[in-house]
């Protein structure tokens, strides 16, 4: 009897450390280990960021899909005209969201014109980050007679009216989307510089760098391999923060016709357009403008995410 009630209490501790290794191990697979699955894990309980992340994936497949939604649904070009068709109201048969002026499909244009916008935005924003964080790190990282040079560049430039420099240069060149993307960058990696520069002098003077020097590794290597990696959220959050400003110029550029000029769609001429006729169909006012809305928002709000889950201080308030 003795010996059953050892050998049930020693099977009913083995069961309980096999439990709780179970238990354990199970926590150890759902704990993230690595940084990106950290950050990763962060930013999934961020329910609006993620929300906000699935709605700017929407607006990128809409605008980059737009030369098969013009193929195999709507049967239309952005530029195809009939005056026949001037103002069709919004579900109308074959015009999901109407016709403008010249009878042009709006659904069609709305595609062209998201694509049109983004391409902009995101050109101007890569152009920008990779400027900004090249003349930042060398800044940065030399500091003395280069950091004196490339600071006083970028408080020369700051001190230049952004949409006044912007306007002069639309209003003496006839450019297209992808000049117009390129000159957005030339004055907007300024601020990114600053910040990359005071982001590596704080890591320039750490041991795996002052221990790279040591044993001879190029200035260029350390510069790409060991410090560039540690300021690398600061910098995507940055351009997810950029982005939506990037659009918001171009539009307002479009808007004044300085930036794309019709019969290339954009958002913000397609705005331009319909001013006049808002008295005829006040959709090809709000579409458009709605459409600027939703997207900076929701890149915003996938920033503001990105941001709190990659900065794990931010996370935890």
């Amino acid at each position: 009897m003795a010996e059953d009630v050892k050998s049930e209490t020693a099977l009913r501790g083995a069961g309980a450390v096999s439990a709780g290794a179970s238990r354990l191990s199970r926590a150890e697979e759902t704990v993230p280990r690595t940084y990106l699955q950290q950050s990763w894990a962060r930013f999934k309980h961020n329910r609006l960021a993620v929300a906000s992340l699935f709605v700017v994936i929407l607006i990128l497949v809409f605008g980059f899909g737009a030369p098969l939604i013009s193929h195999f649904f709507t049967h239309q070009g952005y530029a195809d005209q009939s005056l026949l068709d001037r103002f069709k109201k919004i579900g109308s048969s074959g015009h999901i969201l109407g016709t403008d002026n010249l009878g042009r499909d709006v659904f069609t244009r709305l595609a062209y014109a998201v694509r049109v916008s983004m391409e902009v935005a995101l050109l101007g924003t890569v152009s920008a980050l990779t400027l900004g964080v090249a003349l930042g790190s060398i800044a940065g990282y030399y500091g003395g007679f280069v950091d004196t040079v490339i600071m006083r560049l970028v408080d020369t430039l700051l001190s230049i009216p952004t949409l006044y420099l912007l306007i002069f240069v639309g209003s003496m060149f006839t450019i297209g989307p992808s000049a117009l993307a390129l000159v957005i960058a030339a004055v907007g990696w300024m601020g990114l510089s600053r910040l990359v520069r005071g982001e590596i002098m704080a890591v320039r003077n750490r041991e795996y760098v002052v221990a790279a020097q040591v044993v001879g590794v190029p200035d260029s290597r350390i510069i790409m391999r060991h410090i560039i990696p540690n300021i690398a959220p600061i910098v995507i959050v940055w351009a997810t923060l950029r982005l939506p400003a990037f659009i918001l110029i171009e539009a307002s550029l479009s808007f004044l016709g300085l930036g794309v000029h019709p019969p290339v769609p954009s958002l913000g001429n397609m705005l331009n357009g319909a001013i006049t006729y808002m008295s005829q169909s006040w959709s090809l006012v709000f579409i458009p403008g709605f459409v600027i809305y939703i997207a900076v928002l929701a890149i915003n709000l996938f920033g503001n995410g990105l941001r709190d889950a990659l900065d794990p201080r931010l996370g935890e308030r």
